[in-house]
């Protein structure tokens, strides 16, 4: 390995991800790591891209969106457009991941509140048997 370039099984190390992981992302046409052979060698693009690639999986943008945005980047208006893009799609993801926190923050309470229910029960009749 070069300062400019990392194996396939570095790039696991450094990103905690499969070789399957990689291959997928190469088969996507997200990363272009240089082939020798069978090696790959992945450049500081590649690892640019592919934290970008993670990131956006993180916050829930499919591949496609994630694809188009990374395409933008070499549009040459100093990554205007893909900045204006990345927000827009943000935002919108932003909305989605509240609106499941809300169902998920109600969910949690409800459980908890049946969950409350049960040992008051359980308690009072754990009481019954006892006094009996």
């Amino acid at each position: 390995m070069t300062e400019q370039t990392m194996s396939i099984r570095e790039m696991c190390e450094a990103f905690d991800v499969t070789p399957r992981t990689l291959r997928f992302y190469e088969a996507k046409e997200l990363i272009f790591p240089i082939r020798e052979g069978q090696k790959r060698l992945f450049t500081k693009r590649d690892r640019a891209r592919l934290k970008l690639i993670l990131r956006g999986k993180r916050f829930g943008f499919s591949l496609e969106e994630i694809r188009q945005l990374l395409d933008l980047y070499h549009m040459g208006d100093s990554q205007q457009t893909q900045l204006a893009k990345t927000l827009d799609l943000a935002r919108t993801h932003l909305t989605d991941m509240e609106a499941q926190k809300a169902e998920l923050d109600e969910a949690i309470a409800e459980l908890k509140a049946q969950m409350a229910w049960g040992e008051d029960k359980l308690a009072q009749l754990n009481k019954g048997q006892t006094a009996a």
